[in-house]
């Protein structure tokens, strides 16, 4: 167990910033400082972060509807 300069075990450890790579502030986990927060948080309201959109494939449906069509 590693314990702090003032004899208390951390919660968590330290970990790189995910925005600058420096050390994280326990205050802003994960991040270092404020500006590293306030950068990621304009990175997901402006949407640079997004999850990609599922493509479904409409082919087979069109050609299963075709079938019972043969009138």
């Amino acid at each position: 167990m590693a314990f702090n300069e003032a004899g208390v075990i951390p919660l968590r450890s330290t970990r790189w910033c995910p925005m600058c790579g420096q050390l994280s502030d326990r205050r802003l986990y994960p991040f270092c400082s404020q500006r590293c927060a306030d950068r990621d948080l304009n990175r997901w309201l402006s949407g640079a972060y997004s999850f990609p959109e599922a493509v479904a494939d409409h082919d087979d449906d069109d050609a299963a509807g075709d079938v019972g069509d043969s009138e």
